[in-house]
């Protein structure tokens, strides 16, 4: 990335400002404004989130919001009450009361005198739902938003749950929340109540996934915060943006699709990572881009940044299967209007080891798949959070415990562009069935690359609100729909979908193991045509830049791991990662960082009760004589019946424990 320090405007940091809420609460804002807005009042970007702008997000948040303030912009970045230095607790993510602390940052902002009452907000993950969500709600300043890595959808394309069934990462994301909303504030900034406001928030924060665990459904509760219920609440302009490797890159075609004001979508090869921070690369000059849309729609700029494509997107080429990638080969491909005409669906059937042609006749007969719990230990992250190794590896390595259906050979490029969808005649053994389709790019030396994949839970066959048990032995039909996919299938390659039932540990497996029964089945794939007249081009993106990051220095390198194990005496398996930082000193404010989570995730055998979740989170900050750490620990098993959460609470001041809880809890599947 090219650091930039020559910008149009000369640049002051207020480091912490309070922003105070109707119910006496106060929050921590910083502040990077162009020097003349004094004078000369600026339109604002808000970005409002957990993750502590005075250490945990510092080196990011300098990289951009000094660059949005020194091309005109007031840069703001808030903690979320209950985090960071911000007053309260945090109980859970996208409560109506941050939705309403949204809207009061944006009334206060629009009143300062260096405002010119314009407004507004981008952010990657949580900032990028709560910029969706508090656009619904329409506040007179907001004028537009950047949403990255975020979903419209809050249930069924989220870290929660994916086709009704639950995700590991629910587990994973519950406990670094679990981690985050122990941490104090920092005396510095806050004087001698940090302690209490520390108390305050280890007593009242609660456990989030015992919620998320008592929500198995599509109900109020994940519909609350879902724009997709009425996507006619958000009026303002939307640049909606994701990655390929990230976990959300469907929420920006449905965005694109349904909302009836002015959008772009912008989706790379990256990561859960801002684009100009891009990996897998390449990475793209992402702050330009925003420069440019902020001032068409905050400063009325006749600039053309309307006159790009609707949709651009990285078209990725083939690639060897990989746990990570520094780039992933392509080209950027544009379409003027998303669903495109230019998409030719095309519904190829399935027969025993084979996807016929289009429109071929061909055999029926009864397949059936009962697969290994083992099928699933190379998936990678739901979502991969640029700790390399998270992406998927060969599937060949998968298949095996699948049904398994292949092209003949390619005679020509193949490129697709949307999401496949799965259709299946089947029958199941058991009342609680899971299925997971996966859609392979196979080399001619038999590597197979997974390009994309999805999961259904069977009982949610008609839908996620209110699941129905199977009646063993009764057909049923079904479409599982895949995540949204660009991929470039080439000559001499073979498309191959597997489908099996389990996908562990990437999804909590059914209750009991289940044998499936396939009777006919079909893949609609959404081929884009490959060098077709009319094809809208994309202008080239600019290099990576920012302006220069803070000073900081690592003080002890972390370790990180990724590792499958498996016991051929005890058959018991396990899928064990570590991510830590070290320590890393921020040098202005001489505050050392320590953060190291530990995920393990096992199972015996085939032995459906005996998965298991197992994270455990270490986080401490050191200044001086001020050294406080935290470790939580989350385990989460399951029965046929229930699932079992553990949970654990230590704080410490230097080496004495200041708090201290436990919890048991037993919460009932429900078709789960």
């Amino acid at each position: 990335m090219r650091t930039v320090t020559a910008l149009p405007y000369a640049v002051r940091e207020d480091e912490h400002v309070w922003i105070p809420m109707s119910d006496g609460v106060r929050l921590s804002a910083r502040i990077w404004r162009p020097v003349a807005s004094d004078e000369d009042p600026v339109p604002v970007v808000l970005e409002f989130i957990p993750y502590r702008k005075r250490d945990l997000t510092a080196l990011r948040d300098s990289i951009h919001h000094p660059y949005m303030a020194g091309h005109g912009y007031a840069g703001v970045r808030v903690d979320l009450r209950g985090t960071g230095d911000s007053e309260g607790v945090l109980t859970d993510e996208y409560l109506e009361r941050e939705l309403l602390d949204a809207e009061e940052i944006l009334a206060w902002l629009a009143d300062q005198p260096w405002s010119d009452g314009r407004a507004g907000m981008m952010g990657i993950s949580w900032g990028g739902f709560n910029a969706l969500q508090v656009a619904a709600r329409r506040p007179p300043s907001l004028a537009a938003i950047v949403p990255l890595c975020f979903s419209d959808d809050r249930y069924a394309d989220d870290v929660h749950y994916m086709g009704g069934c639950l995700l590991s990462d629910n587990l994973s994301w519950a406990s670094t929340m679990f981690a985050y909303t122990s941490c104090p504030p920092d005396p510095a900034v806050v004087g001698e109540r940090w302690r209490d406001m520390w108390r305050e928030r280890l007593e009242n924060s609660g456990l989030w996934l015992e919620k998320w665990l008592r929500h198995q459904h599509r109900d109020d509760y994940w519909r609350h915060g879902s724009v997709r219920e009425d996507y006619s609440d958000i009026r303002c302009p939307v640049l909606a943006v994701s990655g390929w490797a990230d976990g959300y890159t469907n929420a920006v075609f449905r965005v694109l699709a349904h909302l009836d004001a002015p959008t772009q979508g912008l989706i790379g090869p990256w990561s859960h990572k801002y684009p100009h921070l891009g990996v897998p690369g390449p990475a793209i000059g992402f702050l330009q881009e925003l420069v440019r849309w902020w001032d068409h729609w905050l400063k009325d700029a006749d600039n053309g940044v309307m006159d790009e494509p609707k949709l651009r997107i990285w078209m990725q080429e083939s690639v060897p299967p990989s746990t990570a990638y520094e780039e992933r080969p392509g080209r950027w491909v544009g379409e003027t209007s998303w669903p495109t005409p230019r998409i030719d669906v095309r519904s190829r059937p399935l027969e025993r080891n084979r996807i016929a042609k289009e429109g071929e006749t061909v055999g029926r007969e009864e397949l059936t798949v009962e697969s290994p719990l083992s099928v699933g230990k190379f998936a990678g992250k739901w979502c991969s959070y640029n700790a390399p190794p998270d992406l998927p590896y060969d599937q060949r390595e998968e298949d095996g415990g699948s049904l398994v259906f292949e092209s003949d050979i390619l005679d020509e490029r193949c490129e697709v562009l949307g999401a496949p969808i799965v259709r299946l005649e089947l029958a199941a053994t058991r009342p609680q069935a899971m299925v997971a389709v996966r859609l392979s790019d196979v080399a001619p030396d038999g590597r197979a690359t997974r390009v994309t994949y999805g999961l259904l839970n069977l009982t949610h066959r008609d839908g996620h609100a209110a699941p129905r048990a199977l009646d063993p032995g009764k057909r049923y039909r079904v479409g599982v729909t895949m995540n949204a996919m660009a991929h470039a299938f080439p000559a001499g390659h073979r498309i191959r979908l597997s489908i099996s039932t389990s996908y562990w540990p990437l999804a909590w497996p059914p209750p009991r193991p289940v044998r499936l029964s396939v009777f006919t089945g079909a893949i609609d794939l959404p081929v884009r045509p490959v060098g077709a007249a009319g094809e809208p081009d994309v202008a080239a993106f600019g290099e990576p830049e920012g302006t220069p990051p803070i000073s900081t220095t690592q003080l002890k390198i972390g370790e990180e791991g990724w590792t499958v194990s498996r016991d051929l005496v005890k058959y018991a398996s396990a899928l064990k990662v570590i991510k830590d930082l070290g320590v890393v000193r921020i040098d202005d404010i001489g505050l050392e960082i320590a953060r190291l989570a530990k995920e393990t995730y096992g199972w015996t055998g085939d032995d459906y009760g005996s998965v298991f979740g197992d994270v455990e989170w270490r986080m401490g900050f050191v200044r001086g004589d001020w050294d406080v750490s935290t470790v939580t620990r989350t385990k989460l098993t399951s029965t046929a019946t229930d699932f079992h959460l553990h949970a654990q609470l230590d704080a410490y001041e230097a080496d004495r424990r200041v708090h201290s809880r436990n919890w048991t809890i037993t919460i009932p599947r429900d078709q789960l």
